[in-house]
Order: C-alpha cells, then sequence, then structure tokens
C-alpha cells in the first residue's frame, strides 16, 4: 500500500469514527450526566455569555413604571349642573406603562419624561412579586425627555442601581442590550447592536419634531412602545443610553431604534439637579452642569450659600471631609447632613483652598405668603389651576393694580402655577422696581347669571 492511497482510508476512517460518536452521543439519555472528564461538576456553562451575564446584573435595576391619569369628560351642562346645584360627575382614569432603571440604592429611577409628565400618580414595580412602590417626580428636563423619580417605599430599603459607562464609551457596532416592558411584558430583553453614536433628530424622517435632541443612540435592538425609558446597555451591564423612540413600521422601517445617550442623561441630570433648592430645602447655589470637581455657577443674594461665604466660580471639593462626587451624589449627601446641622465644605478658588460652613433652610419657612406680602402686597390661597387672592394690603403694588380678595390668579410671570414655593421663588428672583405680570380670572355673580372676564394687570416688585 502506498502512502498516496493510504492517507485517504485513514481519513474515511477517523471521518466514520466521528460520526458514530456523534449518534451514540444523541442516543444517550439527554437526562444521564456527561461521560467523566468531558464537563467537570464547577465548569463554565457556554450558555452564560457576556450577554446573559450583562442582563443578570442589569435586570435588578429595570423598573416597570405604572401611571394614572385622571380625566374629566364633563359636558357643558353637566358643567352648568355642577356650578348651580353641585353634581358632580366623577372623572375617569386613563393608565399607561412605561420602563425606567434604578440609578441609586436609596431609590432614584430614570425613565422619559414623556411616561411621567402630566399624569397624577406614578407607580414602581420590580421584575419580581415585589408590590408596586408609589414614586414621586423629582426633575423634568423636557428638551432631553430625561425624568428623574423617587421611590416612595413603605419600609426604608435599598435598591441595585444600575451602573454609568463613561460618557463617550461608545464602539460603532459592538453588542448593546434593551431592556424593559414593552407593552407592558415585564422583563423583556432585546439584543442588537450599536447603529449609529450621533443620529440627529432632523434625520429621522417619520419621528416628527415633539423632541430636540441631537447625537441619539440608534440601534437595531428591538425597541416598542413600553420601552421607554428603559436601558441600553453594553455587555459589561454598563448604562450607555436611554430607549425614547422607534421608527414607525408604517413607514417601511425595520430595526431602527433610538436611544438618549448617557452624555445627555448626565447633562440633564446636572441642569436640573443644580438648582438653588434641593429636596424642599433651599441652598441657594446653582452649579454648573457637566464639570467635575463640581462648580458654582451662580448665588442668589441672602440666601444660605451666600450667607456661608460661598461664590461664583468656587469649586466644591468635598462636604465634611468626604468627596463631593456628582451631583446626585452632592445633592443626597447635602440634604441627609444639613437638613439637621451646619456642615463644612471645601471649596477651591483660582487655586486656594478654603473652607465654608453652611446650614440648609426649609424653602417653605422663607418662600411663603409673608415673602409675597414684602414684594408684593397681598396673599394667594392655592387653588385647581392657579390661585386666589386671599387678602391685598391697603397702599401696597397689588392694591394700586386693583386686585381684590376673591380674584383668581392663572400665570405669574406667564407661568402656570399652583405652588405656593414656586410662585414666591418667581417674586423674589425680581429685582426692585421690576414688572410682575399676572393673568387674573374676575367671577362676577348677580343672581343666577355668572359673569366672568379676563384681565392682564401688573405689579411693580418692592
Amino acid at each position: 500500500m502506498t502512502l498516496r492511497t493510504a492517507l485517504p482510508r485513514a481519513l474515511l476512517m477517523l471521518t466514520v469514527s466521528a460520526l458514530t460518536f456523534s449518534v451514540r452521543a444523541a442516543d444517550e439519555d439527554a437526562s444521564a450526566p456527561p461521560p467523566t472528564g468531558l464537563a467537570p461538576e464547577g465548569a463554565l456553562d457556554i450558555r452564560r455569555d457576556a450577554t446573559v451575564m450583562a442582563v443578570e446584573r442589569v435586570m435588578p435595576s429595570v423598573v416597570n413604571i405604572a401611571t394614572r391619569t385622571w380625566v374629566s369628560n364633563e359636558t357643558a351642562y353637566e358643567r352648568m349642573l355642577r356650578e348651580f346645584y353641585g353634581y358632580r360627575r366623577e372623572p375617569s382614569a386613563n393608565y399607561s406603562r412605561g420602563s425606567g432603571v434604578v440609578i441609586s440604592d436609596d431609590g432614584y429611577v430614570l425613565t422619559n419624561v414623556h411616561v411621567v409628565s402630566g399624569v397624577d400618580d406614578i407607580w414602581v414595580q420590580f421584575n419580581d412579586d415585589s408590590e408596586p412602590i408609589p414614586a414621586e417626580r423629582i426633575a423634568l428636563s423636557q428638551d432631553k425627555d430625561v425624568a428623574l423619580l423617587r421611590l416612595k417605599p413603605a419600609k426604608p430599603r435599598k435598591f441595585r442601581a444600575v451602573k454609568f459607562a463613561k460618557d463617550d464609551d461608545l464602539l460603532l457596532g459592538e453588542t448593546v442590550i434593551a431592556l424593559g416592558y414593552p407593552f407592558g411584558l415585564r422583563g423583556s430583553v432585546s439584543r442588537g447592536i450599536l447603529s449609529s453614536k450621533s443620529r440627529r433628530s432632523s434625520e429621522t424622517p417619520g419621528l416628527g419634531e415633539r423632541l430636540d435632541i441631537s447625537d441619539w443612540l440608534q440601534t437595531d435592538a428591538a425597541i416598542n412602545p413600553g420601552n421607554s425609558g428603559g436601558p441600553l446597555v453594553n455587555l459589561r451591564g454598563e448604562l450607555i443610553g436611554l430607549n425614547v423612540a422607534v421608527l414607525r413600521p408604517e413607514i417601511g422601517a425595520q430595526g431602527i431604534g433610538f436611544a438618549i445617550p448617557i452624555r445627555r442623561v448626565n447633562q440633564a441630570l446636572a441642569e436640573t439637579l443644580t438648582g438653588e433648592s434641593v429636596d424642599h430645602f433651599w441652598f441657594g447655589a446653582r452649579l454648573k452642569p457637566g464639570l467635575r470637581p463640581l462648580t458654582v455657577q451662580s448665588v442668589q443674594p441672602g440666601s444660605p450659600a451666600d450667607k456661608a461665604g460661598i461664590e461664583v466660580g468656587d469649586a466644591i471639593l468635598s462636604l465634611d471631609g468626604k468627596p463631593a462626587g456628582s451631583v446626585i451624589d452632592f445633592n443626597r449627601s447635602l440634604v441627609a447632613a444639613a437638613k439637621d446641622r451646619e456642615v463644612e465644605l471645601t471649596l477651591r478658588h483660582s487655586g486656594e483652598s478654603r473652607t465654608a460652613h453652611l446650614r440648609l433652610v426649609d424653602e417653605r419657612a422663607f418662600f411663603n405668603n409673608e415673602l409675597l406680602r414684602r414684594r408684593l402686597g397681598l396673599t394667594l390661597r392655592p387653588a385647581e389651576g392657579g390661585f386666589v387672592v386671599q387678602t391685598v394690603e391697603r397702599g401696597g403694588p397689588a392694591a394700586a393694580a386693583r386686585l381684590q380678595p376673591g380674584h383668581f390668579v392663572a400665570t405669574i410671570d406667564g407661568q402656570q402655577a399652583d405652588d405656593l414655593v414656586a410662585a414666591a421663588k418667581l417674586i423674589y428672583a425680581k429685582a426692585h422696581g421690576d414688572p410682575v405680570p399676572l393673568q387674573v380670572l374676575v367671577v362676577e355673580r348677580s343672581g343666577f347669571l355668572v359673569n366672568r372676564y379676563a384681565a392682564e394687570v401688573s405689579l411693580k416688585s418692592r
């Protein structure tokens, strides 16, 4: 036998042997343990790849967001019955669902503004059998469609928080995972790739002009109604974006979904959480968004920050000896410490460090009717859709504008508000002599006749 003829026969024998082994393996009982030496106990399961491990890390942080909105369906006739005879038709409830992701262990949740805007009640549920947890809106960034919620559990508890990716740590074509609750189907996962790192809204036909967001992430991971606000993560399980929209299938689109990039999310958090008030406490300093260390952008005169000696341009290095961290970290630490006592801040300005001692003030103790009386000469009572004038000080700005008790104030300085603290903040921001335009609704009754008319009045702040 020559080598030329022996080699094919040897290969044939190897092939037949391999086929025989495959048939035997297929015939074996699937429930039987594998042959000794082939898959030793404790060996890595090949099914638990990077995608599975990323989902296992992130899924405990993914939530379903259910909302309820009460809608009045009164007709004109029913409205007349309510006004004159007290008849009232009960409003109906509209329900909707979306997704979100936990970003801190004490229960802060990110979602889209369009998921929670204008609703009356919000509940959050995790991907388990636990009871829904009520939540409240903390901050809304309308232009970036990013909303921050805070969970309000019956008992204090720690939550599993997602890890943020770096702002620009994106690889075109890398595997990404979308998680959420499409159509209310809890704990849904879809996988795709990062199709674009910088998609402009003007390039998305059929999406409309609802949002003015630049540099969207595009992915072919399946995103459906209900996925809005859910996380888009990389294979490390890091949050790289919030699912926000999908091109409509009726225009022929397939596999084209969008997410708000983590850089925009961070900017939205910085802009909405760096105001002069922190969790109903008056701080009085606004921080520049997106900067580390945190840098003071403005300081309100007479505020706690002003009294502590904080100045524009100060970099906040630490709070009570601990690093200031991110905006969320700083705000949380500030409220936890300064609501009961004075805290020490380490500041740096022009290369020199110094300390400042700060005590927060309950904003309701300052932004109230007493401030309105001093500045405008009136007091207000919150009502549905605005305020009712309670008292008018003789000789004050309100009296000069001919306001009277019982007049209804629909807007202040062009802004609709029915919150006394928010109204007082608007007035506090006015300088001496600045005009304060009010839209007033006057109701006059004469027997069964009711006459209503709207008027624009302008008060001078003093």
